[in-house]
């Protein structure tokens, strides 16, 4: 199978996970919400698939780039 990882956008806090590992996601759905400048950004699966890895928890600062899920398809 072949797999695609989640990455931040752009850097800020998880604010809450709505997903957990082995969970289907559709493509669009969301997988966890990511607050930036005060803004609460939804970032969604970009592909279909089974979530196989989460690495981030709730109230964790991200940067830009680093890895929030994967997803295998």
């Amino acid at each position: 199978m072949a797999q695609e990882v989640v990455e931040a956008p752009i850097p800020g806090k998880i604010l809450e996970i709505y997903v957990k590992e082995g969970d289907k996601v559709e493509e669009g759905d969301i997988i966890c919400t990511l607050e930036s400048m005060k803004m609460e950004n939804p970032i969604m699966a970009p592909v279909s698939g089974v979530i196989n890895q989460i690495n981030v928890s709730p109230d964790q600062a991200v940067k830009s780039g680093e890895t929030i899920a994967v997803i295998e398809y």
